[in-house]
C-alpha cells in the first residue's frame, strides 16, 4: 500500500515516513522544502534502507496536485502534514498562513476526491483548545477562538474536514491534535532542522549549548503557573508518528467509528519551560545559557493532554521518557555539528 505523505521531508513528517516504512508501507513524499532541505531523504535511507520516491511541489498549486495524483494512481491514504507552523511569525505574516495552509489542504482534498482515494490522516494541533479552563484538555473540551493565526489555520482545516466527510461518504478522515513534539530519531540520521533562526524551543535550546545561538529566550515568567514559565505537553517525536501509523491503519481496516475523528496526542503530563531547560541539563550533563524576556504574542499560558481516548481507541500511548527524548535531541545536534 502507498501512502502519501505531504510535508514528509520535515521535521514530524520524516520520522513518520520512518515508521511508516519500518512498517511496510510504500512512501511517496510531496514537499517544498520551504522550511525543510532534501538531504533528510538520505537520512530516512539510512534508518530504513528505503529512499522513499519523492515529489517536489507547492501543494497550494492545484494544478500540481492533480498531476501527483495522477502520476502515483495507486496512493492508498494520505498522512498531511504540510503546513507553515510557526505561532509567533503567523501574527506577523497572517496572510501567508492562511494562504498556505487552508488551500493546500482543499487541494488534496479536492483530488483525494477525484481519485477515489479514501483516507487522510491530518496534521492538527492542540492549538484548537486555545487556553482551557479546565485542563487536562479531553476530545470534549470546547475549542476556543485562536491565539494565532496559525491556530486559527488548524482550526479552519478541522472544520473543512468535518464538513467533507459529511457529504463525502467514502472518505474517512481522522485528525490527530499534536501537544509539543520535541526530540530526534534515536539514530540521529534525522532530527528537527529548520530553515533558518529557530522558532521551536528545542532545537533554538540545542544551537543554544552548541554555541550557535548567544542565548535562549525564555517568553515569560510571570504566567499564573508554580515556576512562572508557561507550561506544556512535550511528547518525543518518534511516539508521536508512531501515532500516525496506527490512526492510518485504523483507516485501512475500517475500524474508525465515524467518517470524521479527531485524537489528542500527547504524554499525559505538563513542563513548563524552566523545567524542561532541567531536564536537559540532567540528561546530557551541559548548561543551558537563557534568560527571561516578555511574554510572545500568541502564547498561551499552559496546556497538556488527557490521552484517554487515543489510548483505547487506537491501541497507542506516549513511552519515551523525557530524559531520553532530550538526550536524542542533543545527539542530532551534536551529529550536525561533525
Amino acid at each position: 500500500m502507498k501512502i502519501l505523505v505531504t510535508g514528509g521531508t520535515g521535521y514530524i513528517g520524516s520520522h513518520t515516513v520512518v515508521e511508516l516504512q519500518q512498517s511496510g508501507y510504500e512512501v511517496v513524499i510531496a514537499d517544498n522544502l520551504c522550511n525543510s532541505n532534501a538531504g533528510v531523504l538520505d537520512g530516512i535511507a539510512r534508518i530504513t534502507g528505503v529512499r522513499p520516491a519523492f515529489e517536489e511541489l507547492d501543494l497550494t498549486e492545484g494544478e500540481k496536485v492533480r498531476e501527483l495524483f495522477a502520476r502515483h494512481r495507486d496512493i492508498g491514504a494520505v498522512i498531511h502534514f504540510a503546513a507553515l507552523k510557526a505561532v509567533g511569525e503567523s501574527v506577523q505574516k497572517p496572510l501567508e498562513y492562511y494562504r498556505n495552509n487552508l488551500n493546500s489542504l482543499m487541494n488534496v482534498l479536492a483530488s483525494m476526491r477525484e481519485c477515489g482515494v479514501k483516507h487522510l490522516v491530518f496534521s492538527s494541533s492542540c492549538t484548537v483548545y486555545g487556553q482551557a479552563d479546565v485542563l487536562p484538555v479531553t476530545e470534549q473540551t470546547p475549542r476556543k477562538p485562536a491565539e494565532s493565526p496559525y491556530g486559527n489555520t488548524k482550526t479552519m482545516c478541522e472544520d473543512i474536514l468535518r464538513d467533507v466527510a459529511k457529504v463525502e461518504q467514502g472518505m474517512n478522515l481522522l485528525a490527530l491534535r499534536y501537544f509539543n513534539p520535541i526530540g530526534a530519531h534515536p539514530s540521529a540520521c534525522i532530527g528537527e532542522l529548520p530553515n533558518g533562526v529557530p522558532n521551536n524551543l528545542i532545537p533554538y535550546l540545542t544551537q543554544t549549548v552548541a554555541g550557535i545561538r548567544e542565548q535562549l529566550s525564555v517568553f515569560g515568567d510571570d504566567y499564573h503557573t508554580p515556576d512562572g514559565s508557561a507550561i506544556r505537553d512535550y511528547i518525543d517525536v518518534v511516539d508521536l508518528a508512531r501515532a500516525h501509523v496506527v490512526a492510518i491503519r485504523r483507516l485501512m481496516e475500517g475500524k474508525n467509528k465515524a467518517n470524521y475523528e479527531y485524537f489528542n496526542i500527547g504524554t499525559g503530563n505538563g513542563l513548563s519551560v524552566l523545567e524542561l531547560i532541567r531536564a536537559f541539563e540532567r540528561a546530557t550533563g551541559e548548561k543551558v545559557n537563557y534568560k527571561i524576556v516578555g511574554r510572545r504574542a500568541g502564547d498561551i499560558e499552559q496546556v497538556w493532554a488527557d490521552t484517554t481516548l487515543a489510548n483505547r481507541e487506537l491501541g497507542w500511548k506516549a513511552e519515551v521518557p523525557i530524559e531520553e527524548t532530550l538526550a536524542n535531541a542533543w545527539k542530532w545536534q551534536k551529529h550536525l555539528m561533525e
